[in-house]
């Protein structure tokens, strides 16, 4: 049996690159997709394997389109798209912030399988990238928490629409990625702390953490419709 080709969308770094590099441990065939050349090659240099880089813009549906085309056939789709937009408080954050958070989460989300789905084989899989935002109640996050929420919603829609096709996410809490590069070292390392004391687990997530769950969706073909929330229990906590 030929090893499963698996395309990963947001694949040069954080959660994606980690998954990469799991799936290419466990013997699959993996392609990966990103907007930066230089990201890709760093990605190439720290993977393993039988590894493909492509240059694609998630956010343009005709070129994600000839892309997938160009790939032909493969056997399961990750989509690992994050976004920073939205947070603040309810009454003042920007409406534009928010819709911004849209464009960049969830309609490359939704675009992408789309684009995908004629090439997907019949019995494979897409999982999205959601994170547990979606899920908490934590105030000022309502902007982040609906575009995470919107990606979580299409999983049980798409996985009754598009079977035998299986559709799962995973929501993953606070981890320990390039997605905080935004804060100074010392802030972040502030804010680990204490995000790592209200984790019932007793720390941050790193980018492996969440890969370990991407992979267990991709290879179980008794999952379908699932959204695995992979926090360490935060939610439980916020």
């Amino acid at each position: 049996m030929s090893s499963p080709h698996i395309v990963i969308a947001g694949g040069s770094s954080g959660i994606g690159l980690a998954t990469a590099r799991r799936l290419l441990a466990n013997g699959s065939r993996v392609t990966i997709l990103g907007r930066s050349p230089e990201r890709l090659q760093a990605a190439r240099a720290l993977c393993e394997g039988a590894l493909q880089t492509v240059v694609a813009d998630a956010a343009d549906s005709r070129g994600i389109g000839a892309i997938f085309a160009d790939l032909g056939p493969f056997d399961h789709l990750v989509l690992a798209f994050g976004s920073g937009r939205g947070v603040g408080p309810f009454a003042t954050v920007d409406l534009a912030d928010v819709r911004q958070g849209f464009e960049e989460k969830v309609f490359p989300h939704f675009g992408c399988a789309q684009a995908a789905l004629p090439h997907l084989a019949r019995e494979g899989s897409i999982t999205f990238v959601s994170a547990v935002s979606a899920h908490a109640a934590v105030p000022g996050t309502a902007g982040i928490g609906a575009a995470n929420a919107a990606v979580a919603a299409l999983v049980p829609i798409l996985a009754n629409e598009l079977r035998p096709l299986r559709v799962n996410a995973v929501s993953p809490g606070v981890i320990d990625t390039p997605w905080w590069d935004f804060m100074p070292d010392d802030q972040k390392a502030a804010s680990f702390a204490d995000f790592g004391g209200r984790t019932p687990v007793g720390r941050v997530g790193q980018a492996d953490d969440v890969a370990q769950a991407i992979a267990f969706l991709v290879h179980d073909s008794f999952m379908s419709g699932h959204v695995l929330v992979c926090d360490g229990g935060l939610r439980l906590s916020a």
